[in-house]
Parts: structure tokens; sequence; C-alpha cells
């Protein structure tokens, strides 16, 4: 079983699609405990089968910081069937990753956020049809306008997809409006990385916007499409596959929010 988390593991922070199609390749080995549940610990809340703690897959305590996650993660260990199936247990794959890839890595992994401040969704606006263009504006400038006003980020828009070099001092003052606990930057790390926004992901961390606003903001450009074109099942496969690890990210940075949403905790 730890070989088949290692499998994912690694890939569910930056690729659930990837995730899943290794799983597939993957044979899954059988529940062979009978329940789930806490533990406190000096680690934190550890999770335990059968009263006996589990390790990541790099064979650190498998422990979340607070008790709701824990539970949390302890239930989809529980929901198992016949069969254990890591696909069906985001919470838990993005522990490992946490605490396998990101406790050790806080600032590699901040810097990977913060690129996107240099790139952000929220930067580039079409330029028609109207419609669109209204839309854009009704999902992104509130965020725009509070990370100036919050952190003194001012950042420039451009029409279209060509580059444009946003100003150094903007980009600090974002990137230093990011929260240094270790499960709040992985979690921020998956909402970046699937919306293509930090700014959003930040927005999603300080509470300016709730979950289901942000994933909204995200697909502005693509529920437009889809409105007009239709959507096919491989599509929506990718995307719900998106949006079961982006709810596991936004739990995490929920239960944190009194970490989260402080620069440098």
């Amino acid at each position: 079983m730890r070989e088949l988390f290692d499998d994912v593991a690694g890939q569910s922070m930056l690729d659930p699609e990837e995730a899943v199609r290794r799983t597939t390749r993957t044979s899954l080995p059988k529940r062979f405990y009978t329940t789930a549940a806490i533990s406190e610990t000096p680690d934190g809340f550890a999770i335990t089968l059968d009263g006996r703690p589990i390790k990541t897959p790099t064979r650190n305590a498998l422990a979340a910081p607070s008790r709701d996650l824990a539970e949390a993660i302890a239930a989809e260990w529980q929901a198992q069937q016949e069969l254990i199936d890591p696909i069906t247990m985001p919470l838990t794959r993005l522990a490992n990753s946490v605490i396998d890839g990101v406790a050790g890595r806080i600032d590699e992994v901040t810097d990977d956020i913060a690129k996107y401040f240099g790139s952000d969704l929220l930067f580039y606006r079409a330029g028609h049809p109207e419609e669109l263009i209204a839309r854009e504006a009704q999902h992104w400038d509130p965020v725009l306008f509070w990370a100036a006003e919050e952190f003194g980020a001012h950042f420039i828009l451009a029409e279209g997809i060509i580059h444009v070099d946003q100003p150094e001092t903007a980009i600090a003052a974002a990137r230093a409006a990011l929260p240094r606990h270790p499960w709040s930057v992985g979690a921020l790390h998956v909402v970046t990385t699937i919306t293509g926004s930090a700014l959003l992901a930040l927005a999603l961390a300080h509470g300016r916007l709730d979950p289901e606003q942000v994933w909204a903001a995200a697909h502005v450009d693509e529920d437009w499409n889809i409105a007009r074109w239709g959507l096919d099942d491989e599509v929506a496969a990718r995307r719900a596959a998106r949006q079961v690890e982006f709810q596991a990210a936004a739990r995490v940075l929920a239960a944190l929010s009194p970490r989260a949403i402080a620069p440098g905790s």
C-alpha cells in the first residue's frame, strides 16, 4: 500500500489527472482494518487504523494539525470498501504531499506559488464579446481591488495573451501575504495550480472569497465556452477530478483559517 500512495502522493498536488492514470495502472490493496480513528500526539492528531498509527510514503507520521482535519482524513479511510482506492482519498493524498514534500521546503513551494503573481489568470482579459468582458470584470476586478487595498499589490491588466511584466513591488507585496504554515502552503499550491491564479488562492486563504466563488472565478472563460459549445465527457471528467482536489485544499484552508490568514504564521 505504501507504494500505491507513493505513486499518487507526488502527483496529486501538481497533476490530479496523472494521479488518476497512475493509480489505474496499480493493483489496489484490500482493506485490512476495521476502524479508522484519530489519536492526539506530539505530532498533532494522528490517524490510526485499529489503534495503530499510519505512516506517509516516506515513513513520517500521518498527523493533521487540527482535530477536524484529522477526523476528515480518518473518515476517508473508514469509507473505503473492500479495496483501498487513493483516488477517493484526496485529503489523505494532500496530507502525504504536505508532510513529505512541503514541510521541509516551504520557501521553495512558496516561490512556486509566487511565480503566478507574474502571470496570473486575472491579469489577461478578453477583448470581446462584451458579455464575456463584463463577466471577467465581475469575478476578477474585486480580487484585484482587494489585493491593492489590503496589501498594496497593484498589478497591471492586459488584453489578450501577450505577457505583461508586473511590478516587482506588487509581486513582493502579494508574496508577503502568503501564509507560512506548511499545510496552508500546500493547500495554496493546489488551489493555485488548479485555478491558474495565486490571487484567487490568496483570496480564498484570507476569506475574501469562498470556495464556490473561487471556483466560479477560475472558470469564467471555460464556462462561457461550455454554455455555447457544450461539455464533452472527457473534459467533464478532468474538471471533476480537479474539483475534488480543489475542494480538499479549500477544506484545509478553512480548517486552518486563523493561521492561514496571518502572513508569516
